[in-house]
């Protein structure tokens, strides 16, 4: 993936009591001593106290600085700068800064100090022979100037460390991150806010993305009212086939429900009825009659009837997912203030058999808790697959039988250069691996999750990246033949080694790593990859759900392997067929997957990994998630694969990266390389089966209009190189994705998944009736086209109006119920002959306003207003706020 660069500026004030004696050169520093430092040496005392009292402030100056293009991408640059402010006078030289930066430091124009890039997005700072030190209230500047752009200020990293010698390593207090007391979200101090929206919030001239301000929202929010009843017979995702046949919700669940079974065991639907104990409706003897039937003509996992009467209800389904679902749909219909529903039949099957959730655990670790609650929701939501990401280049979580290091090693980041105990601090980790980013999950942990999983109805596909972004393995491995070889015992060393000692190899990954790929001319590699998936295929096995899904990633890193005597040697000798360096890649993707194919596993990888291969060599039962942006052709890989035949899964990022900022704010949390405002209104007019078709209403990443040719295409020698799917074939699901590169916390993961994991279940479950039907035969799409008629569009807007009330009126209460961290949405508002209008995205929140930071007032009507206004939202139970915004 393509991700872009910032322009920043980084405050420190350095504030500490004097000292007096020599001190010694940083580690991997070449910093001379001056006149100023030879009077001091730096002690731990004097370090933890710069620690503490260390004041670091991140400002992004512009995106736009003189000297860079203005447009496009190649040459694009922002500037920065970091000043340092002391409170006493500072002589020492002798530390270093370490710190997080997302986009690489390509010039520093300050000669007192240095930026280098040691590893990843870890970089340091260092005085220069030229630093004459520090006066107590003095402040001096780190101009500097990094690659491409810096669109959010949660880009600043957090838990920048000082170095000195062989000194423990100082946390920089003011550089972590706080929680705003109201909304629960983090805080970063260090920042400076962002200010200007022509040169702080554009990645070109050409940007027309709007900085979402209250009247940008309001404009955004308009056409969906509050509406009473609206969300009476409502159910998240929309069933298949509803018949409401009464009004005035005459059937009462106040008294509980009675479980009735007809001539059968009962299914595993006991956290289907904690979610109905949670609303208050608990299993009784005189509750309501529910009575289990199987349902007959239906071989559609999943499938269910409802028949709600006055008398009792009977829910009829083939399998224990459609008896789940079925409850859970009940508890959907459920208002948590008003026990009592209508009288209704209800006949519903999933649109797609694959509805899935991708968490990412490996870049920040996130805890088995985490892992349960969402798991709880997705079978609320009738989800049906988590795609757990445990190994990536900055962490393994799993604990392997017989390979302690990738765990003692590869779950943890700590300064330790050599990287023998631990990696390398990434992501803002900090200097210590007493962190909640750090962590794994033991062997009993992971079966915990599985067998919770599996009493949901919930499918976990496991996830180790390879050969690509691979180097918490490799180092791990690493580490493993260091401590052999100094043992004697070079056989055990070499067993499960990754790299080719020799390879000179120089390359570097998306994310700035030269050492993060699998050496795929090394039998060990495979030993390695065989012993993974047997471990993880007995942890399934003891859990009871068996290991019948494997995503091994796929990914590979451009140019790897080229100076390695082993790969030379590979190729040279035509070993397994391979003749070129290029195929190099695929040789690993289709032999793994026909390892995984001969354990009865279907493998699964990303789609430009997966592109690579040949689909003659890959098992005719396959997998490709699809990642690719439509508005820079996505969909012509993800025909191509659908029309292999491959279990083709959409990941689209525009719409279904979580992980993206919901809306065009810098203070908005997430990445934003495809997407800088995906919220739950977009996610819904997404059309998955008809990608091409998107084009007419959506624009990209700069908020510019884009066309979708999905004719035909041949090559000169008439071979077909891209067109349409082939009628017969479709995508075989929907997947939403969380990375977790800027979300640290559980409390986040939360925040960015809910609730559009709401939406993405509707699209998963449900298809719209407004959506454009897909033409075989190959289209032009463009905002001028007209597919996407004026009556699609109306019904999209009038659907989407009763799911906002929904979701407003009914389900966020319920997410409040289950201690999930929504977001809780900003608010529209506008200033129109001195009265305050507001609206919201989801009618039925509370909003606040204030005058001149005066006291709160609950937002009723339009109000006469004079000072300076704010608005916020509350959360559904009034407890959480959201982020505050002042309208202008």
């Amino acid at each position: 993936m393509k991700l872009k660069l910032l322009t920043a500026a980084i405050t420190l004030v350095l504030a500490t009591s004097g000292c007096s004696d020599n001190s010694k050169v940083n580690d991997n520093s070449s910093v001379t001593q001056t006149k100023a430092e030879s009077a001091e040496v730096m002690t731990q005392a004097v370090l933890n106290q710069l620690g503490e009292t260390l004041d670091v402030k991140y400002r992004l100056l512009t995106n736009f600085p003189e000297g860079c293009p203005t447009e496009g991408v190649d040459g694009r640059c922002f500037s920065a700068q970091i000043d340092l402010t002391s409170k006493v006078d500072l002589t020492s030289a002798d530390w270093t800064i370490y710190y997080s930066q997302m986009r690489p430091v390509q010039e520093v124009l300050s000669e007192e100090f240095e930026i280098t890039r040691v590893k990843g997005d870890l970089h340091k700072i260092t005085p220069t022979a030229a630093f004459t030190g520090l006066k107590a209230g003095q402040t001096k500047t780190i101009d500097f100037r990094g690659e491409l752009w810096q669109l959010s200020e949660i880009d600043a990293m957090p838990n920048y460390y000082l170095v000195s010698g062989e000194l423990t390593p100082a946390l920089i207090k003011s550089t972590t991150v706080t929680h705003d007391p109201e909304t629960g979200m983090e805080l970063r101090p260090y920042v400076a806010d962002f200010t200007d929206a022509e040169t702080q919030y554009k990645r070109s001239d050409t940007d027309l993305i709007k900085w979402a301000t209250p009247e940008v929202l309001f404009q955004a929010n308009q056409g969906v009212e509050l509406q009473a009843g609206a969300a009476t017979n409502t159910i998240i995702p929309t069933p298949l086939k509803v018949e409401v046949t009464s009004e005035n919700r005459p059937v009462s669940l106040a008294a509980g429900i009675k479980l009735i079974l007809n001539a059968q065991a009962k299914p595993p639907i006991d956290a289907a009825l904690k979610r109905l104990a949670r609303l208050g409706v608990t299993e009784s003897d005189k509750g309501l009659p529910v009575v289990l039937n199987t349902l007959k003509d239906s071989t559609q996992t999943g499938a269910y009837q409802l028949a709600i009467t006055e008398q009792g209800i009977e829910l009829a389904a083939a399998d224990d997912a459609g008896f789940s679902y079925g409850l859970s749909s009940l508890t959907s219909l459920i208002d948590s203030q008003e026990l009592s529903i209508n009288t209704m039949l209800i006949e519903d099957a999933p649109r797609y058999d694959f509805r899935g959730m991708h968490i990412d655990v490996s870049r920040n670790f996130h805890s088995k808790q985490l892992i349960l609650d969402m798991l709880d929701q997705m079978a609320a939501y009738k989800l049906n697959k988590l795609h757990l990401h445990m190994a990536d280049d900055e962490g393994w979580r799993l604990e392997i039988d017989g390979l302690p290091e990738l765990t003692d090693i590869g779950s943890k980041r700590c300064h330790d250069i050599s990287e023998i105990t631990c990696l390398l601090p990434q992501l803002g980790s900090g200097p210590s691996a007493d962190t909640e980013v750090s962590g794994y999950y033991t062997k009993a942990d992971y079966i915990e999750i599985l067998k919770y999983a599996s009493a949901r109805q919930i499918q976990v596909i496991p996830s180790m990246d390879m050969p690509g972004h691979s180097r918490a393995a490799i180092k791990s491995m690493d580490a493993r033949y260091k401590k052999f070889m100094a043992e004697g015992n070079e056989t055990a060393a070499k067993e499960y080694l990754l790299t080719d000692p020799d390879d000179k190899t120089v390359y570097s990954s998306i994310q700035y790593y030269d050492d993060n790929t699998l050496n795929v001319c090394l039998e060990s590699t495979f030993h390695f990859v065989d012993k993974v998936i047997d471990e993880i295929a007995k942890l399934h096995k003891d859990a009871g759900q068996p290991l019948t899904l494997y995503h091994i990633g796929a990914d590979e890193t451009a140019g790897a392997w080229l100076e390695s005597p082993q790969c030379k040697a590979f190729v040279a000798n035509n070993v397994q067929g391979v003749t070129s360096f290029d195929e190099l890649g695929a040789y690993f993707v289709e032999r793994v997957s026909n390892t995984l194919n001969d354990k009865g596993i279907e493998p699964a990888g990303w789609s430009d990994g997966m592109s690579h291969t040949r689909p003659s060599m890959m098992p005719k039962k396959s997998q490709s998630n699809l990642w690719d942006v439509i508005s820079h052709g996505g969909h012509n890989r993800a025909h191509e694969q659908v029309n292999l035949g491959w279990d083709a899964v959409l990941g689209t990022p525009e719409m279904l990266y979580f992980d993206f900022p919901y809306e065009a704010d810098p203070k908005e949390h997430g990445y934003y390389w495809a997407s800088r405002n995906t919220n739950e209104r977009k996610l819904y007019g997404f059309m998955p089966d008809n990608l091409p078709a998107n084009a007419e209403q959506w624009t990209d990443i700069q908020g510019q209009a884009f066309e979708v040719d999905d004719t035909e295409k041949l090559d000169d020698n008439g071979k077909r190189v891209s067109g349409p799917i082939n009628q017969g074939k479709g995508f075989a699901g929907l997947q939403g994705q969380i990375w977790s590169e800027t979300l640290r916390s559980d409390e986040l993961v939360e925040y960015m998944t809910f609730p559009r994991l709401l939406i993405l279940a509707e699209k998963a479950w449900h298809k719209a009736s407004w959506e454009v039907p897909y033409q075989y035969t190959g289209a032009v799409y463009n905002q001028t086209t007209e597919f996407f008629t004026q009556e699609m569009r109306a019904s999209q807007a009038k659907q989407w109006a009763v799911i906002a009330n929904t979701l407003g009126q009914k389900e966020l209460i319920k997410l409040d119920m289950a201690g999930i961290d929504y977001r809780v949405p900003t608010v529209g508002a506008h200033i129109h002959e001195g009265e305050l209008h507001t609206n919201i995205i989801y009618p039925g929140l509370k909003i606040e306003y204030r005058i001149d930071g005066g006291k709160w007032k609950v937002f009723k009507s339009p109000v006469a207003v004079k000072g300076a206004v704010e608005v916020r939202a509350l959360a559904a139970d009034g407890t959480r706020k959201g982020r505050t915004l002042e309208v202008k």
